[in-house]
């Protein structure tokens, strides 16, 4: 049995190493995972409430149209119900748009380094994958307008943008957009979005109204802490949402996922605490990047890419040797870099100072 030819040389997306894997390799106790920008805090206890209540419920369906959530995010962020599209992490609605829209025949245009998996899917379409590398870190929108021709059906904006953590501001995100073709679709995928403190940071959800091709991404997993629950939601005009939906699979996102993304909205107390002890720790890794010479790239999301000027994997290896799991830097694009999920103050502090050894 043969797989489709794009599917040749494809692998599977390389997460953060499990912590579990790190103790037996290296015969540690104690293991922390600052890899996968994860919430250190978790998620909100009513979160917890929902979840124990709600075990009684395994045997049953969850709600394919998830609708009391799907209530509660429209009313949360001011748009219809019938203008959104719920998925396994946000990653499953980029799978749901290539699925749905690309063919052989067209392309898409995204940043380099970024998300891997707008390519990913991408290349499993036997699509063209069209990459405009970062200037400083930042997507080089103008470049991304020229890579666009009548076979362009997508264009990816990641928002703040992973690996880099920076992002594109309103001015030049409004510019780009009233440039890009009508038939072409602009993703802005804000996973980071809770953790933003930027005061010109796009805000697109008004936008929607105007621009018919603009779909925006966000997800449960970082700052609302539930990425082990795996829900993630794209939001766009109806039309869009209505022709892509049957792409999704019928029971995608889980009851308890369903229930526990409802509650984590009722609990915005719970966010912006995570949010004001993210911006304080950030702080603390730019004075020890500024007091020992080091450059780092301004991140409005909760990791930080740090050049500390030695190879990317040697970084990683003693990082992890000291049972911290982060991001080499090599595989994401930074040959010379290392990528810490920001952790609580006393990781933060724990892996500063193995950090200052080196």
């Amino acid at each position: 049995m043969k797989v489709k030819q794009s599917m040749v040389g494809l692998v599977p997306y390389q997460p953060g190493k499990p912590i579990e894997e790190v103790k037996r390799e290296l015969g540690l106790k104690e293991v922390i995972k600052l890899a996968s920008n994860e919430n250190p805090y978790g998620c909100s206890p009513k979160v917890k409430e929902m979840i124990a209540k709600s075990l009684e419920d395994l045997a049953i369906y969850p709600d394919g149209y998830a609708r009391q959530l799907r209530e509660r995010v429209a009313a949360q962020i001011g748009v219809k119900e019938t203008e959104l599209l719920f998925g396994n992490g946000s990653d499953e609605v980029i799978l749901i748009l290539c699925r749905s829209i690309l063919t052989g025949e067209d392309n898409i245009v995204t940043a380099t380094p970024t998300f891997p998996q707008y390519r990913h899917n991408a290349v499993i379409e036997g699509t063209e994958v069209r990459e405009v590398p970062l200037v400083n870190g930042v997507h080089d929108l103008e470049g991304m307008l020229e890579a666009i021709d009548d076979k362009t059906k997508m264009v990816f904006v990641c928002n703040p943008n992973n690996p880099s953590g920076t992002y594109v501001g309103e001015e030049a995100f409004l510019s780009f957009l009233k440039k890009v073709p009508e038939d072409v679709l602009v993703i802005s995928d804000e996973a980071y979005y809770e953790y933003v403190a930027a005061e010109d940071y796009p805000d697109t959800i008004p936008l929607l109204k105007e621009y018919k091709n603009l779909v925006i991404l966000r997800t449960f997993s970082k700052a609302y802490g539930l990425a082990s629950l795996r829900v993630g939601y794209g939001i766009a005009n109806e039309e869009l949402i209505q022709a892509v939906d049957p792409g999704r699979e019928p029971f995608n996102t889980s009851t308890l996922a369903q229930r526990a993304a409802v509650e984590a909205l009722g609990d915005q107390a719970f966010v912006q605490d995570c949010f004001e002890k993210n911006r304080r720790e950030m702080k603390r890794f730019e004075k020890f990047c500024e007091d020992n010479g080091y450059d780092y790239y301004p991140s409005q999301a909760n990791f930080i890419l740090m050049d500390l000027r030695k190879p990317g994997g040697e970084i990683f290896q003693r990082l992890l040797e000291k049972g911290f799991i982060t991001r080499n830097g090599e595989a994401l694009g930074f040959p010379t870099s290392v990528r810490i999920t920001l952790g609580t103050a006393e990781q933060n502090k724990q892996i500063i100072d193995i950090l200052s050894k080196f």
